[in-house]
C-alpha cells in the first residue's frame, strides 16, 4: 500500500502551521483513503460473514475520499490520484487475513488523519480530520483491532 510506514514519528513544531503542510497532510490522507477503497475491495471478497459491514466501510471510504478531494481542490491543489494497484502487506486468502488487512488499513488511515489534525489551519479540515480519526478507530475496533489511548498516535510519540 502507498501509506507511510507505521514507524514514522511526527516531530512537534512550535512554528505555526503552513498551508503547504496542511495540503500535504490532506494529500497523504487522500492517498490513504484510495488505499482503503482498494483494500476493502480485496478484503471484502474474503469476509462472507461481514460482507454488509465491508460494503458499508467501502461506501464510507468512498464518501470520505470524495469529500477530501473536494477540500483539497477548494484549497487550490490538484488531489492525488489513486494508484492502479497497491501492494498488500500480506496475502489475503481467508477471513482472518482479510480482518487483519481491514484493521491495518484503518489504523494507518487513523494515523494519517491525526497528522492532518496536527497541521490543519482551517477549522473545516481540522473537523473533517478529527472525524476521520474517530471513524477509522471505530472501524478498526469493529474488525477486531485493539483499543488504544490515543488513536492515530500510538507508537509515534
Amino acid at each position: 500500500m502507498t501509506t507511510p510506514p507505521s514507524s514514522a514519528t511526527p516531530s512537534p513544531s512550535t512554528a505555526p502551521a503552513e498551508p503547504e503542510g496542511e495540503v500535504a497532510a490532506a494529500q497523504a490522507a487522500l492517498a490513504g483513503e484510495h488505499a482503503c477503497v482498494y483494500g476493502y475491495g480485496v478484503a471484502g471478497a474474503h469476509l462472507p460473514d461481514g460482507v454488509e459491514a465491508a460494503l458499508a466501510a467501502l461506501t464510507t471510504h468512498r464518501t470520505r475520499r470524495d469529500e477530501l478531494i473536494a477540500l483539497i481542490a477548494a484549497a487550490g491543489a490538484e488531489p492525488v490520484a489513486a494508484e492502479p494497484g497497491y501492494a498488500l502487506p500480506a496475502p489475503v486468502t481467508d477471513e482472518a487475513s482479510a480482518l487483519t488487512l481491514a484493521v491495518l488499513l484503518e489504523e494507518r488511515l487513523g494515523a494519517l488523519y491525526a497528522d492532518v489534525v496536527g497541521v490543519a489551519i482551517t477549522p473545516e479540515l481540522r473537523e473533517f480530520a478529527v472525524r476521520g480519526v474517530v471513524s477509522a478507530t471505530v472501524q478498526a475496533l469493529a474488525w477486531g483491532g485493539a483499543p488504544t489511548a490515543f488513536p492515530g498516535l500510538d507508537g509515534r510519540v
